[in-house]
C-alpha cells in the first residue's frame, strides 16, 4: 500500500475557504467570528450556558424577573379561587385581597410562613403544597447556578491591543504582549500561535504554526512579550507590510494555563490582522525595579517606539 502523503497544512477546524477580503476567524474577543443558522429553535436552546455565561447583571435581573413572575402567578390563583380560602386576610378591596395573596405565596415559595395567613379547604392546600415544592426546586437551581457561575474558571488574559514587527536579535521578529492583570497566580503557562493565511491564486486559507522564543513560562507574575523570530523557516520570511494585507494574514493566538485560585485549567484567545500590525516598533520596558519591588505598568502594554528593522 503506498505510503500515504503527509498534509502540509495545519488544519485548525476553522474552515480553509474564504473568499472575502479581511476575512477574521477569531474576535479581538477570543470568540469565534462563525455563526450557525437554520438550526432548529429546540435543538440550539441551552439555558444552563445561558445562565452561567450571561452578565451577572442580566443574571439577577433574571432571577428577580422569575421569582415575582411565579409569585403573580400564583396570587391570580389564589384569587380565582377566592382568598376566602386563606385565613387570616383582612384586605377589603380587591386589590388589597390580591396584594395579600402575593405575599402569603412569596411566604410559601420561600417555605418561611409567619403564621397569620394560612390555606383553608383542599384547592388552596393543593395549590400551596405544589408552589412550596416548585419553591424548593427554584432555589435549589438558583443555588446551583450560582455555584456554577463563581466557581467556572474565567482568565482575563490583557493582550496589547497591536503588535509589531520589531529587530530581534541579528534578523526581526513578530512580537505581542500580555499580562493577567488580576491576582490570581497562573502556572505552567503555555500558548501557540499560529497564522492564517490565502493561498496564491486561490481562495482557500493555509494555516501554520509559528515557532516561538519560548512558547512555556512556569510562571506569570509579569509582563510578557511573545516573540516569533522570523528567519528562514518562518512563512513571515521575505515578506513586507503590503504582502501581509495583500495574504489577509490572521495571526491567532491560544493560550492555556494552571489557575492556583480554582484549580483548574483557564484557557484565553485573541488574534491579530494586519491592521493590528504596526512596522519597525519595538515595546518599551514596562517594569522597572525600585525599593527591592518589580513594578509593572499595565497602561504601557500597549506603548512602543521606533526602531529600525534589520537587513
Amino acid at each position: 500500500m503506498a505510503k500515504q502523503k503527509k498534509e502540509k497544512f495545519n488544519d485548525f477546524g476553522l474552515g480553509e475557504k474564504s473568499s472575502s477580503e479581511g476575512f477574521r476567524a477569531l474576535n479581538k474577543d477570543g470568540s469565534f467570528n462563525i455563526e450557525k443558522v437554520n438550526i432548529p429553535f429546540f435543538e440550539r436552546l441551552n439555558f444552563f450556558h445561558a445562565l452561567v455565561t450571561m452578565k451577572w447583571s442580566h443574571f439577577f435581573v433574571f432571577i428577580l424577573i422569575g421569582y415575582f413572575a411565579v409569585n403573580l402567578l400564583f396570587a391570580s390563583i389564589y384569587s380565582i379561587i377566592g382568598v376566602d380560602n386563606l385565613t387570616g386576610t383582612k384586605g377589603m378591596t380587591t386589590f388589597e385581597q390580591f396584594m395579600e395573596a402575593f405575599f402569603f405565596s412569596a411566604q410559601t415559595i420561600t417555605t418561611l410562613g409567619y403564621g397569620r395567613v394560612a390555606p383553608l379547604g383542599l384547592p388552596a392546600n393543593i395549590v400551596a403544597a405544589t408552589e412550596s415544592l416548585l419553591g424548593l426546586l427554584f432555589f435549589a437551581l438558583a443555588t446551583g447556578l450560582l455555584y456554577g457561575r463563581f466557581s467556572k474558571p474565567v482568565s482575563k488574559i490583557k493582550y496589547s491591543s497591536k503588535a509589531v514587527i520589531a529587530p530581534y536579535q541579528d534578523i526581526n521578529g513578530f512580537m505581542f504582549r500580555l499580562i493577567n492583570p488580576q491576582k490570581n497566580e497562573l502556572l505552567d503557562v503555555e500558548i501557540n500561535v499560529s497564522v492564517s493565511m490565502k493561498r496564491k491564486h486561490s481562495e482557500l486559507r493555509d494555516f501554520h504554526i509559528l515557532d516561538l522564543e519560548r512558547n512555556t513560562v512556569r510562571f506569570f507574575p509579569s509582563m510578557w512579550t511573545i516573540v516569533h523570530p522570523i528567519d528562514k523557516s518562518s512563512p513571515l520570511y521575505g515578506l513586507d507590510k503590503a504582502a501581509f494585507h495583500r495574504k489577509d494574514f490572521e495571526f491567532i493566538a491560544m493560550l492555556r494555563a494552571f489557575d492556583e485560585s480554582s484549580g483548574q485549567m483557564v484557557y484565553s484567545r485573541s488574534s491579530y490582522k494586519p491592521e493590528e500590525i504596526e512596522w519597525e516598533q519595538k515595546f518599551v520596558y514596562a517594569a522597572k525595579r525600585t525599593n527591592g519591588k518589580t513594578l509593572v505598568d499595565v497602561s504601557k502594554i500597549d506603548k512602543s517606539e521606533a526602531a529600525k528593522l534589520n537587513s
